[in-house]
């Protein structure tokens, strides 16, 4: 007798031989790659890699021209951000810009701030802006922030804990995070880290996009090494530590063996 186990969920994120093309130049070239949620999935490669357009497509800002994009286990095709954002999906840039005289709880609620009342007497319930905003920061690891405080008084790493913790707070179901080191300090970066940790736990998928192999290291479960706009490599944190993940990101001639032993082990690798 034999009982059918339950199908497994399908990834948060699914790219299948997906090719993006400037004019006739491709950025990405058939690259396949899994991102499970409830995991965070790094992405390193170094400048011209494909990184930046990864970025752009999962965000809508780019379309793929070959293969498909699949959030769910459903193909999406985006047009814009919007439907990115509609399709549950939530980008972190690095150069992350908030609205600097404005309070943190305006930024956090911008466009969709909590009311009372009805019409014509409906009006900004205030209490629940601000409560929500520190709740949600304590959330990802910045507890006792002052809410009615200018975004311009935040730190680099709390802004970027702000964009997640909107995002949490908005229902995102995957979470694109841009270069989240470059030019931020350790202590900034820690706590940046505690807000993707935080994604990670709530069952987000995490796609971080870095060129720091240490950093992904230390926060990744699964790496995805991107080289001229190809798959280069996908390890797990079980396969790799951070000296090798560091080599692997230097290229030459150990990257070139990792290929061909991935190649030698996963055939569909050399299909790309």
């Amino acid at each position: 007798m034999t009982t059918d186990l339950p199908a497994a969920p399908p990834p948060g994120l699914e790219l299948r031989g997906v090719t993006v093309r400037h004019g006739s130049v491709p950025a990405l070239s058939r690259v396949s790659a899994l991102f499970a949620a409830g995991e965070i999935g790094c992405v390193l490669g170094e400048n011209g890699s494909g990184k930046s357009t990864l970025v752009a497509l999962l965000s809508g800002l780019l379309r793929h021209d070959e293969g498909e994009l699949l959030v769910g286990g459903t193909p999406m095709r985006f047009r814009s951000p919007r439907q990115a954002r509609a399709a549950g999906i939530a980008t972190v840039w690095e150069d992350l810009a908030v609205a600097p005289l404005l309070s943190v709880w305006r930024n956090f609620f911008l466009g969709a701030e909590p009311t009372v009342g009805r019409w014509p007497l409906r009006r900004l319930d205030l209490d629940t802006a601000r409560e929500t905003t520190a709740r949600a920061m304590a959330r990802v690891g910045v507890p006792g922030l002052d809410p009615d405080q200018p975004a311009s008084q935040l730190q680099a790493g709390e802004r970027q804990s702000l964009a997640v913790a909107r995002a949490l707070h908005f229902g995102a179901r995957a979470l694109i995070i841009d270069e989240p080191t470059t030019a931020v300090t350790v202590a900034r970066q820690t706590l940046f880290g505690q807000a993707i940790l935080a994604a990670r736990a709530q069952g987000l998928v995490v796609v971080v996009v870095t060129n720091n192999p240490r950093y992904a290291h230390l926060i990744g479960d699964r790496f995805l090494l991107l080289a001229g706009g190809q798959v280069a490599g996908s390890l797990t944190r079980e396969d790799v530590d951070a000296d090798s993940l560091t080599a692997l990101m230097a290229g030459g001639d150990q990257l070139g063996i990792l290929t061909d032993a991935l190649t030698a082990l996963h055939p569909e690798l050399g299909e790309r």
